[in-house]
């Protein structure tokens, strides 16, 4: 009895948030189109859950046009705190015990309040001083309701004038249900920590908080309470003596090291979660990280040196390696593209080329040009603007192009590998030597089709003067040539005869051939040297 009373009650409150998104929908004019202000404000309606869901939506600039994702950037997830008393009840639930049992004392007054979760501090019964991340009520179980519920009133409404040439409303919805279960669960925080400093164990000027595992659930996370400042506080470093050189200088090598040695990076290294602490970079909130996989760093290394080096082909190159089609690319398209921006940064001192800005630029042609590229790289390319804003205001003769170049020309010296080197080498010749083989079928097949009507060639040759001059001369030397080859053959065959009159015991028409071949021979010869010396 009790059982289908709760799935009544259940089934009503899920009919009336369903209503209530629809109005909320139809309210902000859905059924007119979408723009990025009006994604803004009816995830702002639909309350903290979705305000999350739209910050994690500002990193998929992979598939949400660039003009989405920086107002979505503007979502504020600062929210009214949770009760004390129900802060108490999750860390009771979680712990399945009374949270005295692990905590001296937790400060009422919390540090922060986001969508998801609040931030206290607190003392361990141990003495240290620690602060508890604790999960708002209910907020997973929200957001899996929330987000069923709106894939079925977007499913509901007649197609929207203009919306699928912007989003595909499921596939987003899809994409951000699994990165927000990850990004719910604190464990898998936890563990993104625990690499993190793994990776970063060997550099000394680099730190995190200290996780606390034993007091860590799904629920709750427990670390160090980090001091210090913020890495951008100018007043607090001045006063303290801190170098802001060089502390821009290590900030940006460590996060080049993350993204292109370790393939698992900070997506978020804004100011708030960078800190200095007793003249240490001190990295915090660890639940949204990227990653890319090997292949993707050694792309991404040629599409550095490319850039560096200002050469479209080897850029267009990685671009088409890294990405994924939705159809054939247009190469042309794509090299003219990329050709544009590194013409738009060519007049740029390269110290002064802003590197996250670039990406999202090159990001933005792949998406135009329908290739999809890794998700790993717009979160890169966001992490990038933010780390460069960051050195704007405390270092800004840093040059983050600069600094990963140069680490990708120690890489390449550290990690070259000849056995490797001759191995890539030896695919490459098999690949080239494999595909060189097709090439009479293909033309063969070609021909064929040709032959017999079923194919066209289509030229489009737009030459210049000078190749104009240089293809008329070719075609004529060509010319010339069959025509001493038909001579010399001819005057050959005379000689074989018993034709007369005769002279130096050949044939006269055949002698004549041959002193025409020969005189023609000689005038090409005397013409091609004159024109050399000129």
């Amino acid at each position: 009895m009790n059982e289908a009373k709760t799935k009544t009650s259940n089934t009503e409150e899920h009919s009336s948030r369903l209503m209530e998104i629809t109005s909320i929908l139809v309210r902000n004019k859905l059924m007119h189109g979408m723009t990025p202000v009006k994604l803004r404000c009816i995830l702002e309606e639909l309350g903290p859950v979705y305000i999350k869901l739209g910050q994690i939506m500002s990193l998929h600039s992979d598939i949400l046009p660039q003009a989405y994702c920086d107002e979505l950037m503007k979502l504020n997830s600062e929210t009214t705190p949770m009760p004390f008393k129900t802060v108490v009840h999750v860390l009771n639930e979680s712990y399945g015990a009374d949270w005295h049992t692990f905590f001296k004392d937790i400060e009422k007054e919390p540090l922060g309040s986001a969508s998801i979760a609040q931030v206290h501090r607190a003392k361990l019964r141990t003495g240290e001083d620690v602060i508890i991340k604790v999960q708002r009520e209910g907020v997973q179980e929200t957001m899996e309701r929330d987000i069923r519920l709106l894939m079925k009133a977007v499913r509901l409404l007649p197609p929207v004038a203009g919306i699928h040439t912007v989003i595909d409303p499921v596939q987003v919805l899809a994409e951000l249900r699994a990165t927000a279960r990850e990004e719910m669960d604190f464990q898998k925080e936890a563990e993104n920590l625990e690499e993190f400093e793994r990776d970063n164990r060997d550099v000394a000027f680099v730190g995190v908080p200290k996780l606390y595992r034993e007091y860590t659930t799904p629920q709750v996370l427990v670390m160090e309470y980090i001091d210090g400042c913020a890495i951008n506080d100018l007043d607090y470093l001045r006063k303290n003596e801190y170098d802001t050189d060089e502390i821009g200088a290590k900030f940006a090598d460590n996060y080049i090291k993350q993204f292109m040695e370790d393939g698992f990076f900070h997506a978020d290294p804004h100011p708030g979660n960078v800190k200095i602490r007793d003249g240490k970079i001190i990295w915090i909130d660890m639940g949204m990280m990227g990653r890319l996989t090997e292949r993707d760093r050694i792309l991404l290394a040629e599409c550095i040196r490319g850039i560096a080096e200002r050469d479209i082909g080897k850029i267009e190159n990685a671009v088409l390696a890294l990405g994924d089609f939705s159809g054939k690319p247009d190469r042309q398209k794509l090299y003219h593209d990329l050709r544009d921006i590194v013409q738009q940064y060519s007049t740029v001192d390269i110290r002064a080329i802003n590197l996250g800005e670039m990406l999202q630029t090159g990001l933005d042609a792949m998406k135009q040009n329908k290739i999809r590229m890794p998700h790993g790289l717009s979160m890169l390319s966001r992490g990038l603007i933010h780390l460069e804003g960051v050195l704007s205001e405390i270092s800004p003769g840093i040059s983050v192009i600069e600094i990963a170049r140069a680490r990708v020309r120690a890489d390449a010296v550290k990690n070259f590998n000849l056995a490797a080197e001759i191995q890539r080498g030896g695919e490459k010749l098999y690949n080239a030597t494999d595909k060189g083989l097709e090439i009479p079928v293909l033309m063969n097949d070609i021909m064929r089709e040709y032959l017999n009507g079923q194919s066209r060639v289509n030229l489009d040759l737009k030459a210049s003067r000078e190749l104009a001059w240089l293809l008329r001369k070719l075609v004529q030397n060509i010319v010339v040539g069959m025509w001493l080859t038909a001579l010399i053959i001819g005057s050959s065959i005379l000689c074989t005869t018993d034709m007369k009159p005769r002279i130096f015991g050949i044939p006269l028409l055949g002698f004549i051939g041959f002193s025409l071949a020969l005189g023609v021979i000689v005038f090409l010869l005397l013409r091609h040297l004159l024109t050399r010396k000129k």
